[in-house]
């Protein structure tokens, strides 16, 4: 949980670190992005090496080298840096954050394949993201407006660091690095397990598009509290968000629903994408803390349905690596709309054109999972793995 914290300090730690330093939330915006791009890219390849290698082997020196990376990004913003530099060292240092949630993911799901209490495991999942997305811009706004604008980025670090090295320490919990058991569970299906296709590529796109909410949000919000003259309530704000996701996955992962996952995802997007809309129409800080509050109910919904539906399609041989591209995915969208919405905030429309972002974002791919909801509601596995294809662990850690 509290490298959780770290990573959901992150994004908002930087914009405010690097606007207070450069007085730009363009430049900002690309640093920002700069690192969610590294981590979209190297993700995946942490998640490979991960499943060859074990978690605990690999997650010791990925985060070594993630403090270095941001302590050099650190200093690099508070010498006037050039932005090129500051966005290589960005690049380095989301390269090297670990992806927990996908690794807490991969335990869960190896623990309770097959079983009801898996879709209150993600939403429990989800429910530790919102704790964390709703403590982390908090913290990070409040330390770098009344300690030093460094303070939130510093912070965020030193509790992916310590934190990750505590659940790399928890080695009974992680999935054995045995690949050849994983290939006897594909062997044993007839498949390679290959990530290629329809049903996980619109899954993909969901959490795409997940990721532009995230990120335009961040920077959108921020620049909506700037312009209001209230910058320490950026973080509250976008905690209010988080707070309401919280509680909507909390109500959710309570009950069971006869509904297919693949016919709620739609529905779920389509009530985000409306919502969405709804930032558009504030006008002071406190209206748009009350449109924030419906969005953010549908985030974690969403969240949990969408993980449900990975851990269904894909075959156990990529499972780690399943998730981790879907977080990869969500990196890609905070990156991408972290730039875009800081040229947008910095332009003639302000805050609002930042807010239409998330808004075009998740109405096409509300429409595109519509389109593909029957090869999601056919997709799944025949039967699940040898008994001696992972070992029986007494939780996630």
């Amino acid at each position: 949980m509290p490298a959780r914290v770290g990573v959901a300090m992150a994004g908002l730690g930087l914009v405010r670190l690097v606007h207070a330093a450069t007085g730009s939330f363009a430049v900002a915006g690309l640093v920002t992005g700069s690192f969610a791009v590294a981590e979209t890219l190297a993700g995946p390849q942490s998640a490979r090496l991960m499943d060859r290698f074990g978690q605990p082997r690999v997650l010791v020196p990925l985060l070594c080298a993630h403090a270095g990376a941001l302590a050099a990004l650190v200093a690099l913003v508070l010498t006037a840096a050039p932005t090129v530099s500051l966005m290589a060292a960005a690049l380095a240092a989301g390269a090297t954050v670990p992806p927990f949630g996908a690794l807490s993911a991969a335990r869960w799901s190896v623990l309770l394949h097959g079983r009801p209490e898996l879709t209150p495991a993600f939403a429990l999942e989800a429910l530790s993201n919102d704790a964390a997305f709703l403590l982390g811009p908090a913290l990070a706004v409040l330390t770098a407006t009344h300690l030093h604008p460094a303070a939130g980025t510093v912070l965020a670090g030193t509790l992916v660091v310590g934190a990750g090295l505590v659940f790399a320490a928890l080695r009974g919990t992680a999935p054995a690095p045995t690949a050849a058991a994983r290939n006897r569970t594909s062997t044993a299906r007839g498949t390679r397990g290959t990530l290629l296709t329809r049903s996980f590529v619109t899954l993909l796109a969901v959490n795409l598009a997940l990721g532009v909410f995230f990120g335009s949000m961040q920077v959108s919000v921020s620049a909506f509290a700037e312009v209001h003259h209230a910058a320490a309530a950026a973080g509250v704000l976008y905690g209010l968000m988080s707070a309401a996701s919280l509680l909507s996955g909390l109500v959710y992962g309570r009950f069971r629903r006869r509904t297919p996952p693949a016919a709620q995802l739609p529905l779920i997007l389509t009530l985000l994408a409306a919502a969405s809309m709804l930032p558009l129409l504030a006008g002071a800080p406190w209206q748009l803390a009350l449109t924030l509050l419906l969005p953010g109910a549908c985030v974690a919904p969403c969240i949990i349905v969408s993980s449900t539906l990975v851990e269904s399609v894909v075959d156990r041989s990529v499972l780690t690596q399943a998730f981790t591209w879907t977080n990869s995915a969500s990196a890609a969208g905070i990156a991408a709309s972290a730039a875009v919405a800081g040229r947008l905030v910095d332009g003639p429309g302000g805050a609002r054109a930042g807010f239409a972002v998330p808004l075009i974002a998740l109405t096409a791919t509300a429409v595109l999972v519509r389109s593909g909801r029957h090869a999601l509601m056919r997709a799944g596995r025949p039967a699940p793995p040898p008994a001696d294809a992972w070992p029986a662990t007494p939780g996630p850690g």
